[in-house]
């Protein structure tokens, strides 16, 4: 009772933030939408060609990947996202580039979810349903709580060197954030898993019943 009244303290207290961090993912979405509309004929049928080479790679027999080959790769590409994340909160100046993650990360989602709908219609849109959302949903959450944070501790961090509290101890602030990177890249497991063993077997049967 005591932890979920903390935590929910917690995200009352910096509810400007979080907020913050979502209207800029969501910005970068409607900016990744922006850019499908904003390509030619030319460079969408490019750019589909290798997608249409990616279909097949995926669903020919033997492929080189496999799930567990797709569990790992997505656990350790969240691990360095996140890590990026921590490494530029624990200084002011690399604040702005948590942003542009948040941002860059929103701006993928969006293209991605945008070039399948543009140029597949309501088969893109299915198949956006079934090898994006998924994973998304629970991958997003921990991506705007983990920029959030580091906007926390950084203007935390600026707000002791511009009061000059050299006295005022960093350790527990560092903990508190080191802790919770922690929990999310072991949360960041779970989307790995969905997007391996649920997202990836799922657009398979699709693109085999579908599209091939």
């Amino acid at each position: 009772m005591h932890k979920s009244y903390v935590v929910f303290n917690h995200f009352k207290q910096h509810a400007t933030i979080y907020i913050f961090m979502t209207i800029l993912f969501l910005t970068g979405i409607v900016f990744g939408a922006v850019i499908v509309n904003s390509m030619d004929v030319v460079q969408k049928q490019d750019l589909f060609f290798y997608l249409e080479r990616f279909f097949i790679q995926t669903t020919e027999e033997g492929s080189t990947l496999n799930n567990r080959d797709i569990l790992w790769q997505s656990f350790f590409y969240h691990i360095k996202y996140l890590g990026l994340m921590f490494i530029f909160a624990l200084s002011v100046i690399g604040l702005p580039i948590v942003w542009i993650l948040i941002f860059i990360k929103g701006m993928v989602v969006g293209f991605s979810v945008g070039f399948m709908v543009n140029w597949l219609g309501m088969d893109g849109l299915i198949l956006s349903a079934v090898s994006i959302a998924p994973q998304n949903i629970v991958i997003i959450p921990i991506y705007i709580i983990a920029g959030s944070i580091c906007m926390i501790f950084s203007l935390g961090l600026l707000s002791k060197l511009v009061a000059k509290r050299n006295n005022t101890s960093l350790s527990q602030p560092f903990i508190k954030l080191t802790s919770s990177f922690v929990i999310l890249i072991v949360c960041t497991g779970v989307a790995a898993i969905v997007e391996a063993y649920i997202s990836n077997t799922i657009m398979v049967e699709w693109i085999q019943r579908v599209y091939l």
